[in-house]
């Protein structure tokens, strides 16, 4: 899935109610850049970090996957499948007397 934008878009959607809440509650000019700036800012690092967030999980499902189909064509091969590979075999251990 592409989240590439996902920061940017979190931010527009901020600003944008960051610019009508400072324009009912009547603030001066000055109060709303500043006010504009810091929540751009910060929604943009909250995109940031969800985007990485979200990519991470991504990346993790797609290695399990992976390993689960490289796991079904093994057993489908007729080598050992995974229950199989994790019973210990029966070894016997000599004793010295």
């Amino acid at each position: 899935m592409n989240r590439k934008n996902l920061p940017l878009l979190l931010m527009l959607f901020a600003g944008a109610v960051t610019c009508i809440v400072t324009y009912v509650m009547d603030y001066s000019v000055a109060a709303k850049l500043v006010s504009l700036f810091f929540v751009l800012l910060l929604f943009y690092v909250f995109g940031s970090i969800l985007k990485w967030t979200l990519d991470r999980f991504e990346k993790q499902n797609e290695e399990k996957a992976e390993l689960e189909k490289q796991n079904s064509e093994m057993s489908e091969d007729g080598e050992m499948g995974e229950a199989e590979r994790n019973e210990p075999e029966n070894v016997e251990i000599a004793k010295d007397a």
